[in-house]
């Protein structure tokens, strides 16, 4: 099976560039060797490769900075994953692609599911729904795993950011009227390698089946200020006082959804696949 990858470099795609490995033939891409603001060029690319498989992990996911660049960030999380999923329409590949849990919008109050409908109140959800409508609008075998708050001891997120934040001050301010699932980045690129894994010998057939809108995020949830502090806890910092504040408090370009945890049940029922307690994955990830 050949596989393309795009984001290898991002958070998930960093992992999967690692977890795919042994499950084929692995091509493994990123900015600036591909340009998702340009469809054009990245078609051009699959062209070359005619991949099995594509595994999309590529997308605009600065929330804020999004609202000042909503053609950007529909090109990068919209138009150029719905051509993608064109592609393998006609060609009779099968995608795999990220979303998100800012899909919503924060008000239902308990887990979301698959069935719940998404009302996203900033930018960068509305073009991450576009990108998942595209996709399953195109008629190609796909599987997109929405998925919330994923973190690793690699980039900008929020677990780095804490413990920078710590490094700065004894004293630090969290919102605590955010409440969704923490997610280990190498936790969600071994639950693809998994779901990939128990269709090796016919992928097409294996998601023609099984392939679908799933969440796909960490077993649990939590509010950022509960996070930090399981953060300092597992790091064995004590020193740092954390303050909880609301969203109000933080003068951001884009409005974050109060409650978006995902219920994770259709994955265990329908593939059978399961995430770790959050609490579990982070102390991994720190030790």
């Amino acid at each position: 099976m050949k596989i393309l990858l795009f984001g290898k470099n991002g958070q998930v795609g960093w992992e999967l560039n690692r977890t795919l490995l042994c499950l084929g033939e692995l091509i493994a891409f990123d900015y600036p060797e591909v340009d998702f603001e340009n469809p054009k060029e990245v078609i051009r690319i699959i062209d070359e490769i005619t991949p099995d498989l594509i595994v999309n992990a590529a997308a605009y996911t600065n929330v804020d900075k999004a609202e000042e660049e909503p053609k950007k960030a529909q090109l990068i999380n919209a138009i150029t994953p719905g051509e993608i999923a064109k592609w393998c329409k006609n060609h009779d590949a099968v995608l795999i692609h990220y979303s998100t849990d800012y899909v919503f919008d924060g008000t239902k109050g308990t887990p979301y599911t698959e069935e719940d409908e998404p009302k996203p109140i900033n930018i960068y959800g509305k073009t991450k729904l576009e990108g998942e409508r595209a996709i399953q609008e195109s008629g190609a075998i796909h599987l997109i795993l929405r998925t919330a708050w994923v973190y690793s001891m690699r980039g900008n997120n929020f677990v780095t950011k804490v413990l920078e934040w710590a490094k700065k001050s004894n004293e630090i301010r969290v919102v605590d009227d955010q409440i969704s699932n923490p997610t280990w980045a190498r936790a969600l690129a071994e639950v693809t390698a998994n779901i990939i894994a128990m269709g090796i010998k016919d992928i097409r057939s294996f998601l023609k089946d099984k392939g679908d809108l799933y969440h796909c995020a960490g077993s649990g949830y939590c509010s950022r200020y509960e996070w930090a502090n399981v953060i300092f806890e597992y790091s064995g910092i004590r020193n740092v006082n954390v303050l909880p504040v609301t969203s109000e408090d933080f003068n951001t370009a884009a409005r974050r959804p109060h409650f978006s945890a995902l219920d994770i049940e259709k994955l265990r029922n329908s593939i059978g696949l399961d995430f770790a307690d959050w609490k579990d994955n982070l102390k991994h990830c720190l030790l």
